[in-house]
């Protein structure tokens, strides 16, 4: 059976940052029903200039294993469905701007008078508290915040936007866990409670290495070193045919890796060259076993290389881009890569989950359309009948099923 077979989840999020959090716990089993406002729906649906705005890619990416029901909670009667359905949920889960869950008044104060059991995450940018709450943000936001900018880029250049999205998807992932540890808590003492995530805060969790390393705690700041992630010959290296993205990433660390790194490159007279005798010489002659691993890497293509290297027991991966994420042999023999048929988009390859148990397993489910299971909800938890729904329908309560199918 699945792990959180019979946990029942109300989404009410947009973008990444809470729909990660709850798109993680419906792969291990949880039923997450998504609540989006009925005419546009979860912003997220139109990112990336679609022309659909129901069913981006981006939106895919962060909503498959869900169902939609849309709800006019500006209205008094989707309000009243919304409080209607807390009492049949285990989790609320919420990441809207400041001071939205306030004006439709459905505060944890609101929600747990209902459903005392109820567990309620907020995801905010800064916090529900302190100097910064009512500031609004948005992953890259949150990671200038949490100083990722200022440990990224060239040694002599300004601070530079890291590529992957941890200050959404990296707090989701958080707000699960927390989920969880409070799950276990009320199966213990019978009570709710409310989570806060400040995307902030949760993004600090993911620089901290750097933070420790580098900053002698707190009295100067840690210094950017562009490729070069550590004492030679760790970097990156250009490699046939060179494109954008032809480099392998080096990574020898200890002696061990440096006889693996010689042996991988059919290379021994570089173990006995006295400018790189040990740690010390070659971090003195750096640009030169640069240019010796460089020279050999430029005659060889990025798999190449990194199956010689890594194979002889040095860290060392190509440089993979994002088209050949959705291709790469390894993950496909894994069984990473989903092929899923989807609307709007036809057969797509589709990124997978990382955690793995042995116990418990979740097909993937293709993401849903706004308001898709607004009917199936409201009939199964309330007993609306057909004409109870046409009626709410009409009167702009509840969303049209059928709108973008």
């Amino acid at each position: 059976m699945p792990a959180l077979d019979g946990i029942r989840i109300l989404d009410m999020t947009q973008y990444e940052a809470g729909t990660s959090c709850t798109q993680a716990l419906a792969w291990f089993g949880a039923d997450v029903v998504k609540i989006e406002p009925p005419e546009y729906g979860d912003p997220g649906r139109g990112v990336g200039r679609t022309g659909n705005i129901d069913y981006s890619q981006y939106f895919c990416a962060w909503n498959a294993n869900k169902r939609s029901v849309a709800l006019n909670l500006r209205s008094e009667e989707g309000r009243e469905l919304l409080l209607q359905l807390v009492p049949n949920f285990d989790v609320f889960v919420e990441n809207y701007g400041p001071g939205v869950i306030e004006k439709l008044d459905i505060g944890y104060d609101v929600l747990s008078k209902i459903n005392p059991g109820l567990i309620y995450a907020r995801i905010k940018g800064f916090g529900v508290d302190g100097p910064y709450s009512n500031f609004r943000c948005m992953d890259m936001v949150a990671q200038a915040a949490a100083g990722a900018f200022s440990i990224t880029g060239e040694a002599d250049g300004p601070p530079m936007m890291p590529g992957p999205t941890t200050g959404d998807s990296g707090t989701g992932v958080q707000a699960a866990m927390a989920i969880l540890a409070a799950y276990i808590q009320r199966e213990r003492t019978g009570e709710g409670q409310e989570i806060e995530l400040s995307m902030q805060e949760a993004m600090i969790y993911y620089v901290r290495t750097r933070a420790y390393i580098g900053s002698a705690w707190g009295t100067r700041a840690t210094r950017r070193n562009g490729n070069a992630g550590g004492l030679p010959p760790v970097n990156i290296y250009p490699c046939k045919p060179f494109g954008p993205n032809d480099y392998i990433y080096l990574m020898p660390v200890n002696e061990g890796h440096w006889d693996g790194l010689c042996a991988g490159m059919d290379r021994p007279d570089l173990l006995v060259d006295p400018r790189f005798a040990d740690i010390r010489s070659r971090a003195q002659h750096g640009d030169e076993l640069y240019a010796e691993i460089r020279d050999w890497c430029s005659e060889r293509t990025k798999y190449e290389a990194m199956e010689a290297i890594a194979g002889a027991g040095v860290p060392c991966s190509a440089c993979l881009d994002t088209g050949e994420l959705h291709h790469d042999k390894h993950l496909k023999e894994r069984g990473f890569i989903h092929e899923m048929d989807l609307p709007v988009h036809g057969t797509v390859p589709m990124l997978g989950f990382a955690p793995r148990l042995s116990k418990s397993n979740v097909d993937m489910e293709r993401p849903p359309h706004l308001g898709e299971h607004t009917d199936q909800v409201l009939a199964e938890e309330l007993g609306l009948k057909e004409s109870a729904l046409s009626a709410l329908r009409d009167a702009g309560s509840i969303g049209d099923a059928t709108r973008f199918s």
